[in-house]
């Protein structure tokens, strides 16, 4: 899983010409994924608003408020390891805004398979 984090951003003062080149980078990056049959599914971009609800039954509001990025969203790719699975996520525009990509295999956990 390739989950997007990028730092609070206000999308609101960028420009409609702006907004669709990102959309195009975004569009063209994970397309190129998709060309290499490694794309699993793009999972849908997170509101940036949220609670989070820790022990005791203290909720607050997040999603991450302690944090300097936030989830923005995540795609599922097929690699054969973390390193295959490092490389797809080069180029990811989310660099380009000062974000980073995090890189997580996943599987049960409990008897050790994946997917």
């Amino acid at each position: 899983m390739l989950l997007f984090r990028q730092p609070s951003y206000d999308y609101s003062d960028v420009s409609k010409e702006e907004m669709a080149e990102l959309s195009k980078k975004w569009t063209e990056w994970w397309k190129g994924i998709e060309a290499q049959e490694k794309l699993v599914s793009r999972g849908p971009r997170l509101a940036m608003e949220g609670k989070v609800l820790k022990p005791g039954g203290v909720v607050t509001d997040g999603p991450f408020v302690e944090i300097k990025e936030k989830l923005g969203s995540f795609i599922v790719v097929k690699a054969e390891n973390l390193e295959e699975a490092t490389t797809l996520a080069h180029g990811c525009p989310a660099l380009d805004q000062g974000g980073s990509v995090e890189i997580r295999p996943f599987g049960n956990p409990w008897t050790g398979t994946k997917g």
